[in-house]
């Protein structure tokens, strides 16, 4: 059985599910979309052309949340990423989707901006991305005090979300200092072995990163 991910090590959907993979030392086949043909497969198996999809066994799965609960139903590790309490794995949900529709898509509004050329940009609605990420810092500022993952004490899905979201929304619209509970839980992230290990794999792409990336993590 073979499993291949195609994805791309810089991408913070991808890096969500590759945080997945390395919880529980799932072996894979990585297939980048910097190699050739690659992309042109990608795309017969999906023709949104959106990564991570992961192939297992000849059956294809989409979107990086699917793809961690598929990990959990068919190659089960030690790190149970949803749990089995039915609230809590509701809670668990429910922080995913905070993550990728209120942290990544805000923050990935200012990155494609500054990909689009200067006549086509959309001040407006990089406006409104800044004052959603406000809103989502000073509440997640707020529902960190006192824990150390987004649910509980256990690392979750939730928390594979959150990593690549606060990583890059800091880079691009830097989280206050005053916020110092969701600075703490953003530090906690990187130093989680299996995120810091899909941020190194996406150091060399940096340059990629339309808004500068900073010398810092």
């Amino acid at each position: 059985m073979t499993i291949e991910l195609f994805a791309h090590p810089f991408s913070s959907y991808c890096q969500k599910a590759l945080i997945a993979f390395y919880e529980n030392d799932i072996p894979f086949t990585y297939r980048m979309l910097e190699d050739e043909g690659v992309g042109e497969e990608l795309a017969s198996l999906w023709p949104m052309k959106r990564f991570p999809i992961l192939r297992d066994n000849g059956r294809v799965v989409m979107e990086a949340s699917i793809i961690i609960e598929h990990l959990q139903a068919h190659h089960a590790g030690p790190v149970k990423l949803i749990p089995q309490d039915p609230d809590l794995a509701l809670e668990v949900r429910m922080l995913d989707r905070f993550f990728d529709n209120y942290v990544m898509t805000p923050q990935g509004k200012f990155v494609y901006d500054a990909l689009r050329p200067a006549e086509s940009r959309d001040p407006y609605g990089v406006d409104e991305a800044r004052k959603m990420l406000d809103t989502s810092y000073a509440w997640l500022d707020q529902r960190m005090q006192g824990r150390t993952w987004a649910v509980g004490e256990a690392f979750t899905l939730a928390d594979c979300a959150a990593a690549p979201s606060l990583f890059y929304a800091d880079w691009t619209y830097e989280i206050p200092e005053r916020y110092a509970d969701l600075l703490a839980y953003r530090a906690r992230l990187l130093q989680r072995p299996s995120f810091a290990r899909a941020v190194d794999d996406a150091r060399r792409f940096r340059y990629y990163f339309p808004l500068g990336a900073p010398d810092r993590d």
